[in-house]
């Protein structure tokens, strides 16, 4: 672990209430994630920003007039320890709620903890066949960005609609469910829209050198390569293929060190498919998030807190709409009926029913890099829509 991560690793596991606030006088929420690991590059922004959210919410008198206790766990991106966090939230920290941050490999154990302890299960990053309507999961919601039911379509979609060209599509997974899942509706989806599909690398984590991944696609000879991973995945694989010398168009599913990298790289070929806007965009929104981090202490840049800050929001309308004293139970309900305005980091409120845990509209928006400009830029102007039934 970066010797700069320390002080994060340590305020994040350090439990802190106000003096004189026992935990029964709060809403108490457990948090478990990736804060370490080979997948902290990803998950580990979101929880340092659900954490600074709900500071910054406590700081404002709390929710109802209670706090907010963000009991923290690090899962490493294992399941086991996954598994353990959930049951340590359910049977010992007593919570009403836990949060998610971390790898799709994690989601299994902890929806079965969750389950056993009737406990709702909230996702932060690629969202689970069990959310979807009609028939979601009793107890699991996701506020994260991606979609396995819709990425892989939708990033199809638009490398059509840019290619005057036959397509000639490689694509990038890692060895992990959801994104082996929204590579396999890719490359369906690429088949049915008469692309020849000309390679899939499934690539395991950790992985030390991308090279012989990369090699594989390139003699393949892929005009366009979609990459469906954890963004180490995806920017290794770009990076690997440039020194390789394969100069195609290169789609990654946008994920909180993607904007940042897409500067770094200034790759005029790289294209990136986000169900958030960018901090380019500079919203109010971003403002808001970019006031609160300049007051602390995070390890992480502003442009990696979109995802956290959105969970953190429908946390709180969530507790908000549950009454005194809180309960699973309560939460639950609240939840089933909830409505979220995200101030435009989304395309639209996140919207959840007792049919839908996911939301009723899935928005992405396309960046490129500009190479004339040498800033990011929209690759299609507005939101592109997919309804969710």
């Amino acid at each position: 672990m970066p010797r700069k991560y320390a002080p994060l690793i340590a305020a994040l596991l350090t439990i802190a209430l106000a003096p004189g606030v026992m935990a029964q006088d709060a809403y108490v929420v457990g948090l478990s994630g990736a804060l370490t690991g080979p997948q902290a590059g990803t998950y580990a922004p979101i929880m340092e920003s659900v954490k600074l959210y709900v500071d910054q919410l406590n700081r404002r008198g709390g929710v109802n007039a209670r706090p907010v206790h963000l009991v923290v766990q690090d899962n490493q991106g294992e399941p086991s320890k996954a598994a353990a966090d959930a049951k340590k939230f359910i049977s010992q920290d007593n919570v009403i709620l836990i949060i998610s941050a971390s790898v799709s490999s994690t989601y299994a154990p902890m929806a079965a903890e969750a389950k056993r302890g009737g406990i709702p299960l909230v996702y932060t990053m690629v969202c689970p066949t069990a959310v979807f309507p009609p028939k979601p999961d009793e107890l699991q919601f996701c506020t994260g960005p991606s979609s396995g039911n819709h990425d892989g379509p939708m990033g199809v979609q638009f490398i059509k609609e840019q290619s005057r060209d036959p397509v000639r599509l490689g694509v990038v997974a890692m060895a992990i469910p959801l994104s082996r899942g929204v590579a396999d509706s890719a490359e369906e989806t690429a088949k049915s829209l008469g692309m020849t599909v000309v390679d899939k690398q499934i690539i395991p984590p950790p992985t030390p050198d991308y090279t012989p991944y990369a090699s594989k696609l390139k003699s393949a000879e892929p005009n366009w390569v979609y990459a469906t991973a954890p963004w180490v995945t995806e920017v290794k694989t770009v990076e690997a293929l440039r020194k390789l010398g394969w100069n195609g168009k290169y789609l990654a599913i946008a994920l909180a060190p993607t904007e940042d990298d897409m500067v770094r790289l200034k790759d005029g070929e790289l294209y990136a498919v986000s169900a958030n806007a960018f901090f380019h965009d500079d919203l109010p929104v971003h403002k808001e998030i970019r006031d609160a981090a300049g007051k602390a202490n995070l390890a992480y840049p502003v442009t990696h807190l979109a995802d956290g800050w959105i969970a953190g929001m429908v946390l709180e309308q969530a507790l908000k709409n549950t009454s005194w004293p809180p309960t699973a139970e309560k939460v639950l309900a609240a939840m089933n009926g909830l409505k979220v305005d995200t101030k435009g980091l989304r395309g639209k409120p996140i919207e959840w029913t007792k049919t839908n845990h996911f939301r009723t509209e899935q928005y992405y928006r396309f960046y490129r890099w500009d190479s004339a400009k040498q800033s990011i830029v929209p690759a299609k102007e507005n939101w592109a829509t997919v309804d969710v039934k």
